[in-house]
């Protein structure tokens, strides 16, 4: 399996992590507070920021839920159809349809829990209009970090063809990029991204203290793992380029000249003592998945990172700190 389909795998199962998680939030919420609330819900508010209609609490719970479930399914019909796999959809559109809509919705339904908590009739309850506005907001953001979490990387690297060097033309330049993900690092950091975000919108909802030790620990795992779910590797005439997490960062970048040697080793997760970035008798490795790792020596430390096609990239690393000897004002020198 290639790392182009395991990406992929991995990102549905985010997507279904991401889906059933804001589903269970829009339907639970208002069951868990509902010895705080009225008997039916303001679900609309008016000029002024007065509620002008309601539902009864199952049915407050019961329709957004359903919007969330046919936004789903259309999304997912729109990127299953013919060229949807390959296509910019599942990657692009659809993530950001995903991201801000389920944002919305649960940033909604926790509004609607916190505007009617402790209020005898629906008629009373409060404005919702500085959460609609920070709603939006917080929905815009998650839009643009699914866009830049999802974006393929950029056209026109060409591969190189694999062994342990190669001859590259004088007229031409050649760059190396390979990406591996780890689907279970992505779940969990959905899990507990989603978890977060259930306590802080319950919270929010009134029906426990607020309190950041409650979420914040939930947040900060959700960023650890999503970190360490992925990795990405460039080489080019600049060097070595490996950044890591989705969002490509942070990174570490090795010119072309501190590198003393590239190579291939298989490593697993309990040589290098875990997963993500480790440290250990073998140097630094970067551990998204145990197997193939490309192996640099620079500046006499080793380092290591879990990559598809790795020997490729070591093929071209070689070739160019060879070249980039040969051409070197010493080499020059040494040649007259």
């Amino acid at each position: 399996m290639n790392a182009q389909v395991r990406r992929a795998g991995g990102t549905v199962w985010a997507a279904a992590a991401w889906g059933a998680g804001v589903l269970a939030l829009l339907l639970g919420l208002p069951p868990a507070a509902s010895r705080r609330l009225p008997d039916r819900l303001a679900t609309h508010w008016g000029a002024g920021g007065r509620p002008d209609d309601s539902m009864p609490l199952w049915a407050a719970a019961l329709f957004p839920a359903l919007v969330w479930l046919v936004l789903m399914l259309v999304v997912t019909f729109l990127a299953r159809r013919p060229g949807g796999a390959t296509g910019p959809a599942p990657r692009g559109w659809a993530g950001v349809t995903l991201a801000s809509g389920g944002v919305f919705l649960a940033g909604g339904q926790a509004s609607i829990v916190w505007a009617n908590l402790d209020k005898s009739t629906w008629r009373d309850a409060d404005s919702v209009t500085p959460w609609v506005v920070s709603i939006f907001a917080i929905a815009l953001a998650a839009g643009v970090l699914a866009w830049l979490a999802l974006r393929r990387p950029a056209d026109g690297a060409q591969g190189v063809t694999s062994g342990p060097g190669m001859r590259i033309p004088a007229d031409q330049q050649l760059a190396w990029f390979a990406r591996t993900s780890n689907r279970g690092l992505t779940m969990a950091a959905t899990v507990t991204g989603i978890t977060g975000l259930a306590l802080l919108a319950a919270g929010y909802g009134g029906l426990f203290s607020l309190h950041p030790a409650l979420f914040a620990p939930f947040a900060l795992a959700a960023l650890a793992f999503l970190g360490c779910s992925s990795v990405q590797v460039r080489v080019s005439e600049r060097g070595m380029k490996v950044t890591f997490g989705p969002l490509g960062w942070p990174g570490r970048h090795w010119p072309v000249k501190d590198i003393d040697s590239a190579r291939v080793e298989h490593r697993t997760p309990a040589q290098v003592g875990g997963w993500g970035y480790r440290l250990s008798g073998l140097g630094t490795t970067v551990m998204v998945r145990g197997g193939q790792c490309l192996v640099i020596r620079a500046k006499g430390k080793d380092f290591a990172v879990s990559v598809d096609d790795a020997e490729r990239g070591a093929a071209l690393l070689n070739s160019l700190r060879e070249e980039s000897r040969t051409n070197s004002p010493a080499a020059e020198d040494t040649s007259h």
